[in-house]
């Protein structure tokens, strides 16, 4: 097994195994080029059309994709499911209280319910709120609410080759450029991502969270956290700022939260379970308008939308996701992922990232425009290569303003190989990176994809294309 570097740095070190072994397994199938054309063409290109049982290492997401711990599926023999008052949903409230500090908690079928309710409940028609870059759905509850989003990330993000160390920070500036703009009283609250995702899973630093912390309270706005991967979040931390390499990933976790005054989550990452969310405040008027209407939305304040043994698994996986030994081999098999990349001098966004690694598709293929489609072409190609399913972060997930219709042009233009929690062994990364390595010497005869189908939301989970 190759050695493993840090920031770049070459370091002299025993290789490393996964601190689990393996219980169950479930096997893969492989397929031949010929299946894999003909599934990709039938799913548009679109790699989110294709069916499961054509894929085999999906890389698409590592949201829901986590494999379970034998406590997690002890604990879901435990589920409590009665319609009101599970006791699941106490257990699951107290342990996000102890690991995120936050006095308040609806639960959620996943992260995108709890960013719904925080938009409906914090957002007036006008409100304008700033973020450190968007995420696709975060920004939709947002706009559908009536406000507009303004990414206030520091500039180096949006430059996949800087080797800044958080790349997630708030450009304080920009943010208070904003402020002094719309006014305070037009912005709701600033919506602080840990890691950000878009961005490459880059992280914010603790520093920088506490310089927005006095920021906003200076002017009297909120802030709530995506804290979808904080734990990711806190290992960099520890890893990087000062002033932490002694501190646990728990006590990092419990410090970054408290400078912000709520979080939502999707427990489909950072809590390594299937399904299930929430929605978190210090906020007792919020707390009180989100429970009324998770009701409308999602089910009874005491479930929303999950089943009792889903919640009892997330408590358990909550308490998993800060071991310190799960936490490094999780980020280490991405950053040995990335080692392979650099070999082969493949462009990917630097420093690799918490959940992923982010190949630039603009730099892989210089000669297709970007109304080609470039990163939504290489997640095509790499699945006719080796049946590897990525997935598009550029022009297709940004979509169109709604002012003016036309495409949203973002800098970043990548594809994202999602790296599951505890799923895959670092085999299965070598053949992933000889996967890329085969695109990238086969580049040159690519010329892109034209949209032949549009939906008018999220347009990148169903949109079709066809080769040019």
């Amino acid at each position: 097994m190759a050695t493993l570097h840090t920031m770049g740095q070459q370091q002299d070190r025993r290789s490393w195994a996964e601190p689990f072994k393996i219980k169950v397994v479930e096997p893969l199938r492989t397929t031949t080029h010929g299946e894999r054309e003909k599934a990709i063409r039938e799913a548009g290109y679109n790699t989110f059309l294709l069916h499961s049982s054509d894929v085999y290492i999906d890389l698409l997401t590592d949201s829901g994709t986590s494999a379970m711990s034998d406590r997690q599926w002890a604990g879901m023999m435990m589920g409590d499911e009665a319609y009101a008052g599970s006791s699941n949903f106490y257990r699951l409230e107290a342990t996000i209280r102890k690991f995120y500090g936050y006095k308040y908690i609806v639960p959620t079928h996943q992260g995108r319910g709890a960013e719904n309710l925080l938009s409906q409940s914090a957002i007036k028609p006008g409100d304008h709120v700033p973020g450190n870059m968007y995420f696709t759905t975060t920004r939709f509850h947002q706009e559908h609410a009536g406000a507009t989003f303004h990414d206030v990330i520091i500039d180096e993000a949006h430059d996949t080759t800087s080797l800044h160390p958080f790349k997630g920070d708030i450009d304080l500036g920009k943010l208070q450029a904003l402020i002094d703009r719309v006014g305070a009283k037009k912005i709701p609250y600033v919506c602080m991502a840990a890691t950000v995702n878009m961005a490459g899973g880059q992280p914010i630093s603790m520093g920088n969270a506490r310089a927005v912390r006095a920021l906003c309270d200076k002017h009297g706005i909120k802030i709530y956290l995506d804290a979808t991967r904080a734990v990711e979040n806190a290992l960099f931390i520890q890893e990087r700022e000062e002033g932490y390499a002694s501190r646990t990933l728990a006590e990092i976790l419990l410090e970054f939260c408290s400078y912000s005054d709520g979080a939502t989550m999707s427990g489909k990452k950072d809590h390594l379970v299937n399904i299930g969310g929430w929605l978190a405040t210090n906020d007792k008027d919020l707390f009180e308008e989100a429970r009324n209407l998770v009701v409308v939305y999602e089910g009874l304040h005491t479930y929303g939308g999950m089943a009792g043994r889903d919640m009892e698994a997330m408590a358990i996986g909550i308490e998993e996701s800060v071991n310190v030994d799960y936490i490094k081999s999780r980020v280490g098999q991405i950053r040995y992922l990335g080692e392979l990349l650099d070999q082969w001098k493949i462009p990917f966004v630097k420093p690799v990232g918490g959940h992923a690694i982010f190949l630039d598709a603009r730099r892989f293929y210089p000669h297709v425009p970007q109304d080609a489609f470039p990163a939504q072409t290489l997640a095509a190609e790499l699945y006719l290569d080796s049946g590897i399913r990525s997935m598009e972060r550029g022009i297709v997930s940004a979509g169109r303003d709604p002012a003016t219709g036309d495409h949203r042009r973002p800098k970043l233009e990548l594809t994202r190989l999602t790296i599951p929690r505890r799923v895959y062994t670092q085999a299965h990364m070598d053949v992933v990176a000889e996967s890329v390595k085969a695109c990238y010497d086969h580049r040159d005869g690519v010329k892109g994809l034209d949209m032949v189908y549009e939906p008018k939301y999220l347009r990148f989970f169903q949109a079709r294309f066809e080769r040019r």
